[in-house]
């Protein structure tokens, strides 16, 4: 199938294919006569795959390995495995991070709140930010 016909049937950009094929998530196609790409019917569900993983959060690089365990007809579930866990891990991280930033921002909103609305106390920028 030509390029057009697979972005039609996953979705995806004609753009994007391409980009998928140069970082090498996609294999190089079979060329028709006239030098046009003619995707095999593998290429629907490896496309499909990719949009998938991205989807968890995936890197596209992550993603990479994870075809190529695939393509050299080894399983790649442990990794994959691996590569989820590290992601949950990561998410947590930023969880609290984000919780932290939380805190952060009402304590400053409260200080605003109870500040003197007419006073800069010598803040070269803004005293709530800035600090006592």
């Amino acid at each position: 199938m030509l390029i057009g016909e697979l972005a039609e049937r996953t979705g995806v950009a004609t753009k994007t294919i391409r980009y998928y094929e140069d970082v090498r998530l996609l294999p190089e196609p079979a060329r028709t006569g006239g030098g046009y790409r003619d995707f095999g019917e593998d290429a629907v569900a490896r496309i499909g795959f990719v949009r998938a993983a991205q989807s968890i959060g995936l890197s596209l690089g992550e993603i990479r390995e994870i075809l190529a365990f695939r393509d050299r007809g080894e399983a790649p579930c442990a990794h994959v495995a691996s590569l989820i866990e590290r992601r949950a891990t990561d998410l947590a991280e930023r969880i609290a991070a984000l919780e932290r930033m939380r805190g952060d921002l009402q304590r400053l909103a409260r200080r605003a709140r109870t500040a003197s609305r007419t006073s800069t106390s010598g803040a070269a920028y803004c005293h709530i930010i800035e600090g006592p």
